[in-house]
C-alpha cells in the first residue's frame, strides 16, 4: 500500500467533525489563493489605469495650453485652434477620455481668467462637451445630475438656466444645492429669485456657501428682501436676515420688528441680533414689554442690545433684572447700570446681600 492510500483510508476512518474542518481547510485555502491571484491582477490592472491615466493628462494638458497661446488676438478661431477643436471632438465621444478632458480643464480654469478663461469656455461648447453635460441633467440618478449642473456652473453655461431652475425643487439635497449654487453664481442677487417659491429648507450650510458666493461679486443691486423676511419657510427668514446684516438693509426694520412676534423662537433671536448690528432703539419698547414671556436665551440677546443703545430711560428694567436668575444677563444689567447711572450702581454695591452681584461688581470695577 502506498503512501497516498494510507492517507486516503485513514482521512476516511477519521470522525465527521475532524473530516468536515479538513474540506474547509482546504476550501479555504484555495478561496486564498484565488483572492491573492485576483488582488495581484488588480493591482496590475490598477497600474495600468494610472499610467494610461498620466499619459492622456499630460497629453490633454498639453494640447489645451497650446490651444490657449495658438489664439490670434480676435474673436475668431485661428487655424490651429480649429484643429485642435476638430481633434478634441473625437475624444470626448470616449467616456474615459472625455472625464480626464473635464479634469483637466477645470484644473485649468481655475488658474486663469479673462480672454483664456473665454477661450476654455468657447473650446467647452465647440467640442460639444457641454452637451454631455447638460444629457446629464435628465439622467435617474442624483449624481449625475448633481454633477452636470456642477460643471454647468464651473463653465458658466447661462444657457442652461431654464433646465437647472427646475431642479431647485428637486427631493435630493444635494441636487437642489447644485441648482441653487448655479444660479447664484451666473446669476447674483437675480439668481436669488429661487427663494419667492421655496419649501424644502436651505441648511445652514447652503447658506454659508451662497453668501460667499454672493460676496465675490462687487456694486450689485440688492433685491427687495421683504417678501422673503415674510417667507412662510423658516430658512428662507433667516437666509434673508443674514442678507439684511451684511449689507445693510436698514430699510428693512419694520420688517425685522415685525419678526421679534415670530412663531419661530431661533428666528426672534437672529432678529435681535441684526437689530443689535443696526443699533436700533425702536425694538426696545417691545422687547421689555414682552421679556417675562420670552426665553431665557432671547432675554440674553435683548441684553446685548441693551449693552448698545440704553439709556437713562431704560433704568428702571435695569434694575428690575439686577436679581435676574440668569448670571449673565445680571452681568449685563450691572455693567449698563454703571454705564447710564454710577451712582445708582454704587448704591446697589453697599445694599445687595446678594453673593453673586457682590462677585459681579467686583469683576466689573476691576476690569
Amino acid at each position: 500500500m502506498n503512501d497516498l492510500q494510507y492517507d486516503t483510508e485513514y482521512f476516511w476512518q477519521l470522525p465527521t467533525l475532524i473530516k468536515v474542518v479538513w474540506f474547509m481547510c482546504g476550501v479555504l485555502f484555495v478561496v486564498i489563493l484565488i483572492l491573492i491571484g485576483y488582488l495581484k491582477f488588480l493591482r496590475s490592472h490598477l497600474r495600468g489605469n494610472e499610467k494610461t491615466l498620466k499619459k492622456y493628462q499630460k497629453e490633454y494638458e498639453e494640447n489645451l495650453i497650446n490651444y490657449l497661446y495658438a489664439g490670434d488676438g480676435e474673436n475668431e478661431m485661428s487655424d490651429e485652434q480649429r484643429a485642435m477643436i476638430n481633434k478634441m471632438k473625437i475624444c470626448v465621444t470616449d467616456k474615459f477620455k472625455r472625464n480626464i478632458i473635464i479634469a483637466v480643464m477645470s484644473k485649468l480654469i481655475n488658474d486663469i481668467s479673462g480672454e483664456m478663461a473665454h477661450a476654455i469656455q468657447k473650446f467647452y461648447f465647440e467640442t460639444g462637451l457641454v452637451n454631455h453635460a447638460l444629457y446629464k441633467l435628465k439622467g435617474k440618478k442624483w449624481d449625475v445630475i448633481a454633477s452636470g449642473i456642477k460643471e454647468l456652473t464651473q463653465f458658466e453655461v447661462k444657457e442652461a438656466h431654464d433646465e437647472i431652475v427646475k431642479y431647485v425643487k428637486h427631493p435630493n439635497r444635494e441636487v437642489r444645492n447644485e441648482a441653487q449654487l448655479y444660479l447664484v453664481s451666473l446669476f447674483q442677487f437675480k439668481g436669488l429669485a429661487f427663494l419667492d417659491k421655496l419649501e424644502t429648507p436651505l441648511s445652514e450650510w447652503a447658506q454659508i456657501q451662497l453668501l460667499e458666493i454672493l460676496q465675490k461679486f462687487d456694486n450689485q443691486e440688492i433685491p427687495n428682501i421683504t417678501p422673503w423676511l415674510q417667507s412662510e419657510n423658516n430658512s428662507v427668514v433667516q437666509f434673508a436676515l443674514k442678507l439684511a446684516k451684511i449689507y445693510n438693509q436698514f430699510d428693512v426694520i419694520d420688517e425685522l420688528l415685525a419678526l421679534l412676534s415670530h412663531e419661530n423662537k431661533e428666528i426672534r433671536i437672529d432678529t435681535i441680533r441684526v437689530l443689535n448690528y443696526f443699533q436700533d432703539t425702536e425694538s426696545k419698547h417691545f422687547l421689555k414689554t414682552n421679556f417675562i414671556n420670552s426665553s431665557v436665551e432671547e432675554q440674553m440677546e435683548f441684553f446685548k442690545l441693551l449693552e448698545t443703545v440704553a439709556d437713562k430711560e431704560d433704568e428702571a428694567f435695569i434694575l428690575e433684572n439686577v436679581a435676574h436668575h440668569n448670571y449673565e444677563i445680571k452681568q449685563a444689567a450691572l455693567k449698563i447700570l454703571k454705564a447710564i447711572n454710577v451712582e445708582k450702581f454704587n448704591e446697589v454695591k453697599l445694599e445687595t446681600s446678594d453673593v453673586q452681584v457682590v462677585e459681579i461688581v467686583n469683576f466689573i470695577e476691576t476690569n
